[in-house]
């Protein structure tokens, strides 16, 4: 009788694409050739620091308010350190938005790196 491989459990959640996790530099970059920015925190937070232009649609307003997001762009989502924005990927990516992307490391690692933010 030959042993059958056994095989792994299916996982939790979704593991996402490689190709969709992005440095805040390479989100940046985007931004400047006409990517949008989308911030899934929540409004408290959006308002004690955010990145300039982006849009904030906290996670759990994210399928009511899907039609805001422009399906023809690319579009970059960030949150704090990026479990949210990660979830809110997948969720645009299943919703027939394929360029997606999250930003790693939120936006502690957006000002880690530097980049602008206001408060």
């Amino acid at each position: 009788m030959d042993a059958q491989p056994l095989e792994e459990p299916p996982p939790i959640l979704p593991r996402m694409p490689e190709n969709a996790e992005v440095s805040p530099r390479e989100a940046s970059a985007a931004l400047q050739r006409g990517a949008v920015l989308i911030d899934v925190r929540e409004q408290s937070e959006y308002a004690a620091v955010r990145i300039p232009g982006a849009t904030l649609i906290p996670l759990r307003e994210l399928p009511d308010r899907l039609d805001e997001i422009p399906a023809d762009r690319d579009v970059y989502v960030h949150c704090h350190v990026g479990a949210r924005s990660a979830r809110a990927v997948e969720y645009l990516r299943a919703s027939g938005r394929p360029n997606s992307y999250n930003v790693t490391g939120g936006i502690l690692a957006w000002q880690d790196a530097g980049l602008p933010v206001e408060a």
